[in-house]
């Protein structure tokens, strides 16, 4: 230690920073990416490596570098001057693996760096080597190896040989990697181009930083050597503790400098994980880690630098941890729920079955406000558009713009679609110019294959999208894809049924008005023209025949509903049923017993229209099922037993109307009758559509009763 206490804490404090946020990037890289390929290998190793040396940097310089041992002194500076030699290489070989060199063994850069390659892998060889020799001569100074220690000790114009050659290692592999930089090669993986063009300027700053390091580093051997002729290395470092400790700072702190320019890169472009666009949640563990690593490091090193005991270290060490691990869980939080409070008015309710029910006529289903939502409070963007593709498009329409346009003139997208040919393809650029401005493709799939496409422009701040937003934006896509065509579909089968509904009516009402005031009438007076005149054989059967078509004409009529779905809008469902009952049902029944509560026949009003005909239909069919087949082979006694039906309605969370005959009992009437009960299927079907159910309990030879209700959730 340099014997001031401002000094010693920073060297501490930039070691322990170093060496903290090596080991996350290092980790980071290994754990991130997508496969683990020869560089991200390397890349991984050498930002381990790197925190090896802080690590072992850290202990020489706590421990005090003249009270180390012996076995300390081969221990420690083994363990420094491993990565010392092995990083320069390493980072000229990172350098070259994200420039492309492996990528087309016929481009330029290839060619450029592979013997300078070839000649920083032998420097490599030789320094470790070397420093294995200087270990040896350390650990065992035996008389034989004296002619080692000749070797190792020759020198060029007074400098060790072994210290030029280290020099001049270091220099040339951070050169030849800002060479690497400058003119990189053709990219492989998706959207690398744009990646290597936004990360360079991180890294090219950080060989910078390394460069200027290694220039400082040379220029302190130099010093050590020229002075070491007069005295030791131990005289020179007595001396100069504190000059020592000033370059240890400097040269600590522009490798800080140079790490975060690195993980700048790691974490914003992802150039060392293969990923093929930057994660929001790797970027802000980054930052944490930042924190954590200043803040760890300055208390610690303040510990250290003050003499603290090892004790109130470790207990000071644990609190900071504690305190770190509760902030992160909160943050996380905070995180959480701000993405739940930006993706609300998008996961919120259409209201889509109100929409479907309650207006008389369907209305399209907007979905502009919570795309623009999507597109401003989540994603960032500058523009956006959502296009529908294959047989979405008819239902979906002509794609949501943000910011609202009216006149979207977009080419045929066939191109686009063609190149997406798996899922596993996250977005392709596009050229502003032809696609309105719009720079990135995200496919949206389905299970039956590619549905649509989300066009992209401009991130604000012109940063990347981030792989979380990618994914919102695909998820979010597919989604109102979706509901606008189910929307839309269901908007039309609605449409349509209400169209149909309407023409049956109208067909109804006019074969009733041609049979009632048309047929009737003419066959009526033929029957009387004919009993005036002369009757013989002939006319009396054609009479005869008339009569029989009159009574069945008449018997149709009869069995014709007579109230149609508007007065069930115009009376209300209460009013309506008990109408059609007893215009149409009149003569099926010895009784019918009305029970309606004052709650259920005020409420009743308010059922929307749609729903309220779904009720009343099934009721109807009810009925209609009971005054068929309620009497069973018509061997009914009605002086002994009065065939009744008694409709009962309440209001117990919603509408529940039951309606029970004492006839013959559903299975009896089945055995005589195969058709039946497929009416009530068909309803009890609807009456789910709407909400609501429709229950069947019978008895043989006692009762049917058929309970039909309506939860209050379904009815407003």
């Amino acid at each position: 230690m340099s014997g001031n206490l401002l000094l010693d804490w920073a060297i501490i404090a930039i070691s322990f920073f170093n060496a903290i946020l090596l080991l996350w990037l290092g980790f980071t890289v290994l754990l991130n990416s997508d496969r683990r390929s020869p560089g991200i290998w390397v890349a991984g190793a050498g930002l381990l490596l790197g925190a090896a040396f802080f690590v072992s940097h850290t202990a020489i310089v706590g421990r005090g570098v003249i009270t180390l041992g012996v076995a300390s002194t081969i221990f420690w500076w083994t363990i420094a001057m491993v990565p010392a030699i092995i990083l320069p290489f390493a980072w000229y070989a990172i350098m070259l693996w994200y420039a492309g060199y492996w990528n087309d063994p016929q481009s330029d850069l290839r060619r450029r760096q592979r013997p300078l390659l070839l000649l920083t892998s032998g420097g490599l060889i030789v320094g470790l080597l070397s420093l294995a020799a200087g270990m040896v001569l350390l650990a065992v100074p035996a008389p034989f190896l004296y002619t080692l220690r000749t070797f190792i000790r020759w020198s060029i114009a007074g400098i060790p040989l072994l210290a030029v050659g280290y020099s001049l290692y270091v220099v040339l592999c951070i050169g030849l990697s800002l060479d690497a930089l400058r003119r990189p090669g053709p990219p492989r993986r998706m959207m690398g181009d744009l990646a290597r063009r936004r990360a360079h300027p991180w890294l090219v700053v950080a060989s910078l930083a390394m460069l200027v390091v290694s220039l400082l580093v040379m220029g302190v051997v130099m010093w050590v050597v020229q002075d070491a002729r007069q005295r030791t290395f131990y005289d020179i470092f007595l001396a100069s503790t504190r000059t020592f400790a000033w370059f240890d700072v400097v040269i600590a702190a522009l490798l800080s400098f140079a790490i975060l320019m690195l993980g700048q890169a790691v974490v914003s472009y992802e150039v060392f994980t293969g990923k093929s666009l930057p994660r929001r949640g790797l970027l802000r563990h980054w930052r944490s880690a930042i924190i954590l690593a200043a803040g760890y490091s300055m208390i610690v090193g303040a510990a250290f630098a003050i003499e603290l005991r090892f004790i109130y270290i470790l207990l000071l060490t644990a609190v900071l941890m504690t305190l770190f691990f509760a902030l992160f869980a909160w943050s996380s939080y905070e995180e959480r729920e701000r993405y739940i409070a930006q993706l609300r008015p998008f996961i919120t309710s259409n209201r889509l079955y109100d929409q479907l029910l309650t207006q008389a006529t369907p209305q399209d289903l907007d979905l502009g406000p919570p795309f623009r939502t999507l597109c401003a409070n989540v994603l960032d963007a500058r523009l956006a558009y959502l296009a529908a593709l294959g047989p979405m498009a008819p239902l979906v329409g002509p794609p949501l713009t943000y910011p609202n346009r009216a006149n979207l003139n977009l080419p045929p997208l066939a191109d686009i679609a063609a190149q997406f040919t798996a899922p596993t393809i996250i977005t392709i650029p596009l050229d502003p110019g032809r696609y309105q401005g719009a720079v990135w493709a995200v496919p949206l799939w389905s299970e039956r294959g590619l549905i649509g496409v989300f066009l992209l422009g401009e991130k604000r701040g012109g940063g990347l999208y981030t792989q979380e937003e990618i994914e919102i934006a695909r998820v979010s896509g597919e989604r109102l894809i979706d509901t606008q065509a189910s929307s839309e579909m269901a908007r039309r089968l609605m449409l349509v049924q209400r169209e149909r509904l309407a023409q049956t009516q109208v067909i109804d009402q006019q074969t009733r008005r041609v049979l009632h005031d048309d047929l009737l009438p003419a066959l009526q007076t033929a029957m009387i023209k004919m009993s005036s005149s002369q009757l013989n054989d002939e006319v009396q059967q054609a009479v005869e025949i008339l009569t029989a078509a009159h009574r069945q004409i008449s018997d149709l009529l009869h069995d014709m509903p007579t109230i149609t779905a508007p007065d069930v809008a115009r009376l209300g469902l209460i009013v309506a049923f008990r109408r059609a009952v007893e215009s149409e049902f009149k003569a099926s029944f010895d009784a019918v017993n009305w029970r309606i509560s004052a709650a259920a026949e005020e409420n009743a009003g308010q059922i929307p229209n749609l729903t309220a005909e779904v009720v009343f239909y099934a009721a109807r069919e009810v009925v209609r099922n009971a005054a068929r087949y309620g009497r069973g082979d018509g061997a009914w006694d009605g002086e002994k037993r009065p065939f009744t039906l008694t409709i009962t309605a309440d209001w117990q969370n919603g509408l529940l109307l039951t309606l029970e005959d004492n006839g013959v009992g559903l299975e009896m009437t089945a055995a005589t009758n195969k058709g039946s009960g497929q009416g009530l299927a068909l309803h009890s079907t609807m009456m789910a559509v709407v909400g609501g159910t429709l229950a069947v309990e019978s008895a043989p030879g006692q009762h049917t009763r058929v309970v039909l209700a309506l939860p209050l959730g379904s009815t407003l």
